[in-house]
């Protein structure tokens, strides 16, 4: 056990040294982030009696991790968009490469730096603390963004007890398991019907090429998640929940509350609040909505595809703002549903197609105009996908709790009255934990299918 004073500085030479195994040159540009954002963090706080000052530090360095992340991100698809204009220009898009994990501690960063300038966390004085915030390895290829001012305390003085390392363990399974069994087994399916030329897609086979993409997305980016969370316990860390069932929700609005929660809270406290939020008049509020949801949709990659998502969303979101919210709080359950899964699944046809062309064939498609008949992805859809595909609709609503109300109070007695129920149940997580890790250790070694979404982000 390593001691408390010493712990930090050897939890940032293993994030640094995690971040140049998978990336090597560009450790160097992590070590720039946190040298650049410790010393405007510096400024800002040396400023803090000087108003100009003050925001032409926070300015200057927000600017410059802004124009690291569009030079390594969005480069190539500024140049192709200049082509398009018929300003014709010259640029090899091969030339940059995108490091990994790039748009969460960008976001990061710069959300220590307004915290710092808003009075809301103090100064980092330790650049080693600030560059294990920035570089903790944990969340760093795929989230959650941690807020500097959620752990703070944390990394000045944590405890970390044999229970919550226990706790960090079963959590790190239970989202191993959900990328490796669940979502990895949903992909392959989806990889079969979206590589196939959309002319060739009957109906029903993309259905299930777009069921299978959103379950996959969910369990991939939750999985991930689970998989950091359970990491920062076992070091000592309580990272945020970034997902709650957002396939239950009865509203778009309701969607980006439960869906990928740093991101949008972010977007919420950093852009949407500062641009006047919903305390402007109706026009200015919908404004602020296209602003942001444009954002969310360029964050997640550099193609229109992604913005066209992004901006789907936000018009459905405007659209609940007008009245459709206050119809749907009238009709069903089932119907709200089934309305918030239908706007979903047409946004992930956007997200998931290479694009525009292919996202609208595959939208005619699902709608029945298609003349395929290119059955082939169904010979991957054996009883072991089917199996995952079972688990996958089951696991992504809050199966435990719906038991719960089914049983009710005789459940709860029962709980009650067995005095070993405590004990049974750790057993059973024990087992359970074992069993997954033992069949995701299994699917790993049989197959080379490991396929990482993240890359564009």
């Amino acid at each position: 056990m390593t001691h408390p004073r010493y712990r930090n500085y050897l939890l940032l030479f293993s994030s640094l040294l995690f971040y140049a195994w998978g990336e090597a040159f560009f450790v160097f540009l992590m070590i720039f982030s946190i040298l650049l954002n410790y010393i405007g963090g510096v400024l800002i706080n040396h400023f803090r009696y000087n108003s100009f000052l003050q925001k032409a530090a926070l300015g200057v360095t927000v600017i410059i991790n802004i124009v690291i992340l569009i030079y390594y991100k969005y480069f190539g698809f500024i140049f192709e968009f200049l082509n398009s204009l018929g300003l014709s220009t010259t640029f090899d898009e091969g030339s940059i490469h995108l490091p990994i994990g790039i748009s969460f501690f960008t976001f990061q960063n710069i959300s220590y730096l307004v915290d710092l300038y808003r009075k809301e966390v103090m100064l980092q004085r330790n650049p080693f603390h600030l560059g294990l915030y920035i570089s903790l390895f944990p969340q760093l290829i795929a989230g959650p963004i941690v807020r500097y001012h959620d752990i703070a305390e944390q990394i000045k003085g944590r405890t970390c007890d044999w229970q919550m390392f226990y706790s960090g363990v079963t959590r790190f399974t239970r989202g191993l398991g959900k990328k490796v069994l669940i979502a990895n087994s949903l992909a392959l399916i989806a990889d079969q019907v979206f590589t196939m030329p959309v002319a060739d897609i009957p109906t029903p086979m993309a259905w299930i090429g777009i069921i299978c993409y959103s379950l996959q997305i969910y369990f991939d980016f939750s999985g991930y998640s689970d998989m950091a969370i359970g990491l920062g316990r076992m070091f000592g860390f309580n990272f945020m929940e970034n997902f709650n069932y957002p396939y239950i929700s009865k509203s778009i609005q309701e969607f980006w509350r439960r869906w990928h929660i740093s991101l949008s809270s972010w977007f919420r406290d950093y852009v949407y609040i500062p641009l006047g939020g919903s305390r402007v008049v109706k026009v200015l509020t919908y404004r602020n909505l296209i602003i942001v949801f444009f954002l969310t949709g360029l964050w997640h990659g550099a193609s229109w595809n992604f913005i066209v998502w992004g901006l789907f969303h936000g018009f459905f979101l405007i659209l609940e703002r007008l009245k459709l919210k206050e119809w749907l709080d009238k009709v069903p359950a089932f119907v709200q549903h089934t309305y918030t899964l239908t706007i979903v699944l047409v946004g992930w046809v956007l997200f998931r197609a290479e694009d525009l062309t292919y996202a609208l064939g595959y939208l005619k498609a699902l709608c029945g105009f298609s003349s395929g008949i290119n059955y082939k992805p169904l010979i991957y859809f054996d009883r072991y996908t089917l199996f995952m595909l079972v688990l996958a609709i089951v696991f992504s609503m809050p199966s435990r709790v719906y038991l719960q109300r089914l049983g009710g109070n005789w459940l709860r007695a029962v709980e009650l009255q067995q005095s070993f129920s405590a004990a049974a149940r750790s057993v059973v997580i024990y087992v359970l934990t074992v069993g997954i890790f033992i069949l995701c250790s299994i699917e790993l070694a049989k197959s080379s299918y490991n396929p990482f979404i993240y890359f564009r982000f």
